[in-house]
Parts: structure tokens; C-alpha cells; sequence
């Protein structure tokens, strides 16, 4: 039997796969990184770190699966997205990575909009939002010119460590249609973008398709993990791109909801001239010259480990889950809102925080529990909603992550947006997306399709319950009118905090 492995370069973690010719996980590890927060709205990470984890999960892999090295042949990546990775003219990191959920970039976002207007939409088919990764270049030619004179290269967070595996310098498109740089339809760094903002061009590194061969590993890391220095490494994706390939979703009709740190509502797209106004995301799909349209909650998974780790430390998240079962639709009349650090759709809004709303002294943890994952799902719908005012069918929805492991979330977000939810057999997120880049990169398959048909299979359908789906329309339309009554609300106090921890510093 031979293998492919599969890299998951997450926020949070590194995860890495083995997986056979039959689409079988023999083996997998995990391993965590910290983030760095030095004030509010700021998140960082070392990029050192996910090369030094990296290393120790395959070392652990190699060495633990009972598997020869040689039968081992190929590896590819899925990574977080729009994180920026400076490198100098040795390859050397000139400061930490400002990852995807890093907020500070508001004033350049308003410089992009001023200055590109709606070229920026043609060109990208996105808005100028603080996750993507131009603004954040924007922010260090403002705020640390001499670390962007350094730079010889800018790099996203997998790339960095494909680099660092291989030795070879490459962004791959999924990746870079979320940089605000890449014209996106015509699949080449945008001339006008750079010239606009005095980026040098040279900066940009040299774009392959997702399932491109790069290289091989590199002897000294072939040495360290135990594989062979013959393994074939492939560019990879996105980790939203790879969570679709990983769920199937490669034609039209099909969907994906992925709850991780962040919430993921993904479309397939073929149609690259479908205008939604930037309302929601269109980016290149790691299956070649097609498209996915996304919409995303940025604490989503995140909003429930808070919760946990603030008011239940005590407890398992199911314990958790058991006491949100005993609530009702709609958390007995209790509604959250999941800002925790801003929101990216429908509103764009890195100032907006979150809410419990309609709180009184009958509510126990069980209907916060419940609260916080209707919360979730209600925002992710905001998504759903637009795919469906833009004349999408949504009948079917894959559930990947964490919201796929809870028989009442899988039935909440089928009742919320009255779909069946599939959940899959084996259900490994954008990690099994990776590995079956590679598999198809190798030529096991002719296509990604063709490999999601031996790799894929579901396990379960959450059918909508009709009582259920009625109730949470009318607990939605609350949900909808928290965000217009608090805004001005919540940018006051996101304001007076700033103004109030900048004077705590300098006192």
C-alpha cells in the first residue's frame, strides 16, 4: 500500500495526516502553536514555530505508523489564510506573521477603498477587508518601513513552511486570491494594485496551480522525519479551497459548512463573472480554473472555547453540549452574537463585539451553551441568505469541523437553514483536502473529482425538522435586528477601551 500525507497549518495547530490509496486516515498528529497578542485586535504568530511543530508531527508519524518511509510519496498543505510572512534577502523572517484575524488594518482598508474604489472588486472580486493580507502590507510600509525595505519576498503561512520543507519559493492561486493582490479571473499579480500603492512587484513570488509538483523534501529534513528525501511535495491550498476539496465540493449544487476557529459557508462557483457585489467571497478553488464563493463568521468555533474556558472550565465540551440539549429552540429567549473580534459577513465590521441579549434570572449554562451555537449558525445563515437572495440552491450542506461532531449542532444548523446536513464518514477537514491533492498530484486519480469518490462517503443525514425550522426563522429575525440596535453602542466602547488601555500604558 502506498500513502500521501496531508499538512493542516492551522491557527491554533498543525495537523498531519497519513492516508492510504483508499482514502483510509492510518495515522495522525497533532500539535499546537501559540498566538501572540500584544494589544487588542493584534494576532501574530512565529513562523518558526509551525516549521519547529511541523517537523516533530511528521517525525512522531513517520516513526509511530508502521508505515516504510519509501511507501510514503507525496505530501501537500492546507494553510490559514491571508497571514503575512516577510522574508529578507537570506529567506530570514524580518518580524512575527500578522495572521488573518489580526484587525489593526482599518485606516489602510479605508486608504484601499479611497484610492481603488470599484477596480479593487474587478480586479480581486473581493472587498477591502482587515483579514486579507494587502492591508496588512499597507500597515507595515506605514508603521515598519524599514521591515518592508528588507523584504525580498512576502510569503503566506503555508508557503513559508512549503518553503522551509523544500527550499522552493511559490504562492499557488487559492492562497493568493485572498492577498488582495491577484486579479483573480486573469490569475496574475495585479500591475495596477501594486503600482497603486508603490509595492514593489518583486515582492510577489511565483504563482502555481494548487496541485503543481514544487519540489522534494530536503535532505536535512529528511533526516530529522524519517521520510524519504524522494517524497514529491505538491503547492496544496487554501484551507477554505482545501475544506471543499476534502468535503466533495468540486461541481455546482453542493455546499460546505465548516466550523473551526472561524465559520466557513462555502459555494462552488464556475461562473468567474458572477457579481454578488462583494458581499461575499470569490476566490480561485485548488480544483484548476474554477471557482468558490464563501461567506465568513470570524469567531465561530472560537466563541464556544471562550465560553468554555471563561464560564466552564470545569467542564468537557460534552458536558457542554449535553446541557445545551436540554434548552430549547432559541435558548428559552436568549440570543449571542459571535464578535467576538469583529465580524467579516455580512458586515465588515472590525469594531462590532459580542452580545447576550435578553438575558433574565431563569437562564442556566445550558441555555448559554445552547445560545452560543445558535449564535454561530445565525450568523453563518447570513451567508446562506445571500447565496439564496442571489438565486443559489442550497438544499444539501456538507458540515466539516468542529460543528460536525455534535449531533445537535449538525441538527440546529439543518433546522436554521432549512438544508440537509450531510456528515461525513471520515471527516478530516482540510487535512484530508491536502492529502488528496497529493494523491491526485501523483497520478493515483486523473482528477480531484475522480479521488473524492474513492476518498468520500457520508455517514449521516440531518433531515430539517418543519416545527423547528418555523420557530428558528422568527428567533433569526431577532437575531438580524442585535447587530443595527448595538453598532453605534459597541464602536463607543471598542473607542473608550482603545483610548483607556493606550493611557494605562503611558501612565
Amino acid at each position: 500500500m502506498k500513502y500521501v500525507i496531508g499538512v493542516d497549518l492551522g491557527t491554533s495547530s498543525v495537523k498531519v495526516l497519513l492516508v492510504n490509496q483508499l482514502g483510509e486516515v492510518q495515522y495522525s498528529v497533532s500539535k499546537d502553536y501559540p498566538l501572540i497578542h500584544k494589544q487588542p485586535g493584534y494576532s501574530e504568530q512565529k513562523p518558526e514555530d509551525w516549521v519547529d511543530k511541523t517537523i516533530d508531527a511528521l517525525k512522531q508519524l513517520v516513526s509511530e505508523a508502521n508505515v516504510q518511509a519509501e511507501d510514503i510519496e507525496g505530501l501537500s498543505f492546507s494553510g490559514q489564510m491571508h497571514g503575512l510572512v516577510l522574508l529578507d534577502e537570506q529567506y530570514e523572517v524580518i518580524r512575527d506573521a500578522i495572521l488573518w484575524n489580526d484587525t489593526r488594518t482599518t485606516p489602510q482598508c479605508k486608504k484601499i477603498d479611497q484610492q481603488l474604489g470599484g477596480k479593487l472588486l474587478e480586479i480581486t472580486k473581493n472587498p477591502a477587508l482587515e483579514g486579507f493580507t494587502l492591508p496588512k502590507i499597507l500597515w507595515v510600509k506605514e508603521n515598519e518601513p524599514v521591515n518592508l525595505d528588507k523584504a525580498k519576498v512576502f510569503l503566506l503561512p503555508k508557503d513559508y513552511l512549503r518553503y522551509r520543507l523544500t527550499g522552493k519559493i511559490h504562492m499557488e492561486y487559492s492562497d493568493a486570491a485572498g492577498t488582495l493582490l491577484l486579479d483573480v479571473v486573469n490569475k496574475s499579480w495585479s500591475s495596477e494594485i501594486l503600482r497603486t500603492f508603490e509595492i514593489p512587484a518583486e515582492i510577489c513570488p511565483p504563482l502555481v496551480e494548487t496541485e503543481d509538483l514544487v519540489g522534494t523534501i530536503l535532505p536535512e529534513v529528511a533526516e530529522k522525519t524519517g521520510l524519504s528525501q524522494e517524497t514529491k511535495v505538491f503547492a496544496g491550498g487554501a484551507d477554505n479551497a482545501c475544506g471543499a476539496i476534502g468535503a466533495g465540493i468540486l461541481s455546482e449544487g453542493t455546499a460546505l459548512c465548516s466550523i473551526g476557529t472561524s465559520g466557513v459557508f462555502l459555494s462552488y462557483e464556475e461562473n468567474k463573472n458572477k457579481n454578488y457585489g462583494g458581499k461575499v467571497h470569490l476566490f480561485n478553488h485548488g480544483q484548476k480554473d474554477t471557482y468558490y464563493t464563501m461567506g465568513v463568521t470570524l469567531a465561530a468555533g472560537y466563541s464556544l472555547t471562550w465560553f468554555k474556558e471563561t464560564f466552564a472550565k470545569d467542564k468537557s465540551f460534552d458536558s457542554l453540549l449535553e446541557e445545551a440539549a436540554k434548552s430549547t429552540v432559541g435558548a428559552r429567549g436568549l440570543i449571542f452574537t459571535p464578535y467576538l473580534v469583529g465580524e467579516r459577513t455580512p458586515y465588515a465590521d472590525a469594531k462590532i463585539r459580542g452580545t447576550f441579549t435578553g438575558i433574565d434570572g431563569s437562564h442556566n449554562l445550558g441555555d448559554f451553551t445552547r445560545a452560543v451555537i445558535e449564535g454561530i449558525v445565525f450568523s453563518i445563515n447570513e451567508s446562506v441568505e445571500i447565496f439564496r437572495n442571489y438565486e443559489k440552491t442550497i438544499n444539501t450542506v456538507i458540515s466539516i469541523g468542529g460543528g460536525a461532531k455534535s449531533e445537535l449542532w449538525l441538527q440546529i444548523q439543518a433546522d436554521v437553514f432549512n438544508a440537509k446536513v450531510l456528515k461525513l464518514q471520515n471527516e478530516q477537514g482540510p487535512g484530508m483536502g491536502a492529502a488528496m491533492i497529493a494523491a491526485a498530484g501523483l497520478g493515483w486519480f486523473s482528477s480531484l473529482k475522480e479521488c473524492a469518490e474513492v476518498f468520500i462517503q457520508a455517514d449521516k443525514v440531518y433531515e430539517p425538522n418543519p416545527e423547528n425550522v418555523k420557530r428558528y426563522k422568527e428567533f433569526y429575525q431577532v437575531y438580524k435586528d442585535v447587530y443595527p440596535h448595538t453598532v453605534a453602542i459597541n464602536h463607543q466602547l471598542f473607542d473608550l477601551r482603545n483610548r483607556n488601555e493606550v493611557f494605562a500604558e503611558t501612565n
